[in-house]
């Protein structure tokens, strides 16, 4: 029996000796590895923190000492040494563990996370807290993986400096996050390497060298110590700038440096910068050969890291949109792609690989690639700014500032829109229909499927745009094949085969789908439905919603964003100032965070599956079981006996006559 079936909380840990901490880090890999190739999750990010957690674990005295994680998707480890390994086979699934830290599942999760670069500004907060409650523990935060890209990093770095707290961040620096994507934070530590004076000296040292009989011994150690003066050296200058005391960089692998180190910089007061090196998806072969494959990943052979195939054979979203750069980019010279750390997540690898010049991957700085592309686009560039739904809010402030104010004819591609599954509320995009919708200046379109992707962004690059255009799609495979010429597309206008129906479903992007479906199944109960692709968010198609509001007695928005704000509101807003009398109700997701889970689970958890829809409009139109007529009951409503009509928005309802009063 191992260590790690004796382990409960960190308290256990401390009763290993040092020696014994080593193999059970060993123990504690193999129990990610072989979760997480039933479960699927973030592997590599896990397997490159298992000794700094372990070390962390033993040192400090948690939970009284808070542990604050950057993003927590490297939390795994923590996870099964902190009690909960007997539900780690839950990780990321309905009603299971969440997939990040999370304040609600365990007291030695101190602080929630999922985007990047905020464990300094909140560990800031934390020792400011508890100096104020005159308390004394302390504060760990635990950053890299790409996060000190992020301009949020710097910011709580530059104010931690400045007040002097007592606390201690440890860089994780697993070549993914600065040696890899930082260009203007590796250029700056390397200026010292171009400097006047420095070489001046090295090309003096350089000829003295050559007098020695070993000058080739001696000028091979004079270069491995050039080398490493960028990494013992330099940071260590930037982070005491900032007003830091900084040590390593060391082995992030080797447990007991990695204890004596820490218990030494846990007895000094001040901000104290503890850079280790480590390597992301230490201990499995396939994921330290492919690091992107592993970061997140579905389930897979813990053996030979071959990933379970799934059997649907339809394109992802992400494909089908990585496919249509390549020939947006065949098509104009001007046509640039930016994101954020994101590339392989939002398909754009092949595009980086081959049109390297106009690829551009700021690192995790979305607000910074918002103004990039407003610069490119002022220069009569072509910019597409390709960035997850979620992460997208971060930029929110310049899609209005230096984005929609000037006019500018950015494109801005949402991957990941609407309810994206196991990664949960961090990741869903819930919220860019309501927020985008807001701007003036702005089209805001979702598209009903993978052809009517491509019909937008074709149209993007062959029209002179007004202003920006936000195009969202979802983390999902595409509804129907793919056809080999690109599909004309009227720009603004909804599409309908008609709007007869007493009952119309104005369906938004992924929902027209399944509100096919739920049209089909209403046909056959005796209710006829319309269906309208409505794939223009903003502006709304006031032309065809005139001639819907005439015909139809029910109207139904079905969307998968938040209610508020989104299409529905918008929609009433409309049909009241029309004086529409029928019944509307908007479909969406509530006001509330949405758990983790699988998209299908989690839609019909809110009654946006297809049983939900049906059941919800059969209520709505007054269709019962026993029989009794729809078409009667619409009937009598236009001959002038619907003065009390309603028009319901959300789970609620308001008659117009009330709604007119307020």
């Amino acid at each position: 029996m191992g260590y790690l079936e004796n382990i409960n909380s960190p308290a256990d840990t401390k009763k290993l000796t040092v020696e014994q901490l080593t193999d059970l880090a060993a123990e504690v890999r193999q129990e990610v590895i072989s979760i997480v190739s039933r479960t699927g999750g973030h592997l590599a990010s896990s397997l490159g923190a298992i000794e700094l957690t372990v070390a962390l674990h033993y040192v400090f005295d948690l939970p009284q000492d808070k542990i604050i994680w950057d993003v927590s998707h490297q939390t795994y480890g923590h996870k099964i040494l902190t009690g909960r390994r007997d539900r780690m086979g839950t990780i990321r699934q309905y009603n299971g563990l969440a997939g990040f830290s999370k304040r609600e599942e365990s007291e030695y999760d101190p602080y929630g996370a999922g985007h990047a670069s905020t464990s300094i500004s909140a560990a800031l907060g934390f020792a400011t807290a508890r100096d104020f409650a005159g308390e004394n523990y302390k504060v760990v935060a635990v950053i890299g993986d790409g996060s000190m890209t992020g301009g949020l990093a710097f910011e709580g770095l530059n104010n931690a400096g400045h007040l002097k707290k007592d606390m201690l961040v440890v860089l994780n620096d697993n070549t993914w996050s600065i040696s890899k994507n930082v260009g203007a934070i590796s250029k700056y530590l390397t200026s010292i390497m171009a400097d006047e004076k420095f070489n001046k000296l090295r090309n003096e040292v350089w000829e003295l060298t050559g007098r020695f009989k070993r000058r080739d011994k001696i000028r091979e150690t004079i270069s491995n110590i050039e080398n490493s003066i960028k990494g013992l050296l330099v940071p260590g200058m930037l982070f005491q700038k900032l007003g830091f005391r900084y040590f390593g960089p060391l082995d992030g692998h080797d447990i007991p440096l990695l204890v004596k180190t820490l218990q030494d910089l846990r007895n000094l007061s001040g901000p104290i910068m503890l850079h280790i090196a480590t390597v992301k998806g230490k201990g499995f072969e396939p994921a330290e050969e492919d690091v992107p494959k592993f970061h997140g990943i579905g389930r897979f052979d813990k053996v030979t890291g071959e990933v379970v195939p799934k059997t649907d054979g339809r394109p992802a979203y992400t494909e089908v949109f990585g496919d249509v750069m390549m020939e947006l980019a065949e098509k104009d010279p001007r046509v640039v792609a930016i994101t954020a750390a994101m590339a392989s997540g939002t398909g754009l690898i092949p595009f980086s690989e081959k049109f390297p010049d106009r690829f551009f991957d700021v690192g995790i700085a979305e607000g910074h690639a918002g103004c990039f592309a407003a610069g490119l686009a002022v220069e009569k560039m072509k910019p597409y700014l390709v960035i997850y739904s979620t992460f997208m809010q971060r930029a929110f402030d310049q899609v209005i500032h230096d984005i929609a104010l000037q006019k500018l004819p950015v494109v801005i591609c949402m991957d990941r829109g609407g309810v994206v599954g196991n990664d949960g509320p961090t990741h869903h995009g819930t919220f860019d229909l309501s927020y985008l919708s807001a701007i003036p200046n702005i089209v805001v379109a979702a598209p009903k499927d993978g052809n009517e992707l491509r019909a937008m962004l074709h149209y993007t690059v062959d029209n002179q745009l007004p202003g920006p255009v936000a195009i969202r799609y979802p983390r999902d495979a595409v509804p129907t094949e793919m056809v080999k010429d690109v599909l004309p597309i009227e720009w603004g206008k909804w599409e309908a085969d008609n709007v007869d129906s007493d009952v119309c479903i104005l369906a938004v992007g992924a929902m027209y789908a399944s509100s096919l479906e739920v049209a089909r199944i209403l046909s056959e109960r005796g209710v006829e439905v319309s269906v309208v692709n409505t794939r223009f968010i903003k502006p709304l198609d006031e032309q065809m919603l005139r001639a819907i509001r005439k015909r139809a007695g029910v109207i139904v928005t079905v969307e998968e964003n938040q209610i508020r704000g989104g299409v529905g509101q918008a929609v009433a807003d409309y049909l009241l100032s029309a004086g529409y009398t029928g019944k509307f109700k908007a479909l969406g997701l509530p006001d509330s965070f949405i758990t983790h889970g699988n998209r299908d689970q989690l839609l019909a958890e809110v009654g946006l599956d297809v049983a939900g829809m049906v059941s919800r409009i059969m209520k709505l139109a007054g269709r019962s079981e026993n029989g009794t007529g729809l078409l009667q009951r619409l009937l009598i409503r236009r001959n002038g006996r619907g003065s009390n009509d309603k028009v319901a928005t959300g789970d609620s309802a308001l008659s117009l006559d009330d709604r007119k009063k307020r």
